[in-house]
């Protein structure tokens, strides 16, 4: 079994900027998306209570670039947990570009905090990761931090 969670995608033109390359901006939303499908597949009782009153506040995101992409590269986003703390998570994530001839090549790698949270906008507190969502992340645990 593999250590990460899968989301494909299909680069099209209105990602890629005049020259003809991906927009950095598009890689932030790749792992936003990927984090979605993780829940949507992985974990939907998370869903239900993110329906409810919990909130996952995304703290910080990078994105380290090694290659270029370009229109209909096709690219696989790998999700893996980095650190499961009491009320945060730390995802890591990988972006290779999947080639016709089954190569594939590492383009770029980030990361991504979250805090868990809880309660009406106004006041918001900090609160555990829900059991289901840790029971969902432990298969793609990559050299965790606890």
């Amino acid at each position: 079994m593999e250590r990460w969670f899968e989301y494909r995608h299909t680069v099209g033109f209105e990602e890629t900027n005049l020259v003809g390359n991906v927009y950095y901006v598009n890689y932030l939303r790749w792992q936003g998306r990927c984090r979605e499908m993780f829940l949507k597949e992985r974990a939907p009782a998370v869903l239900a209570d993110l329906r409810a009153d919990l909130k996952l506040f995304t703290l910080r995101v990078d994105c380290e670039f090694f290659a270029e992409i370009t229109a209909f590269d096709e690219l696989s986003v790998r999700m893996h947990l980095r650190e499961l703390a009491q009320t945060q998570i730390e995802f890591g994530f990988d972006y290779v570009r999947l080639d016709a001839d089954g190569g594939e090549l590492l383009v770029a790698r980030g990361s991504q905090r979250v805090a868990c949270m809880r309660g009406p906008n106004t006041r918001t507190v900090p609160t555990r990761v829900p059991e289901a969502l840790e029971a969902a992340l432990k298969p793609y645990a990559v050299g965790v931090r606890a």
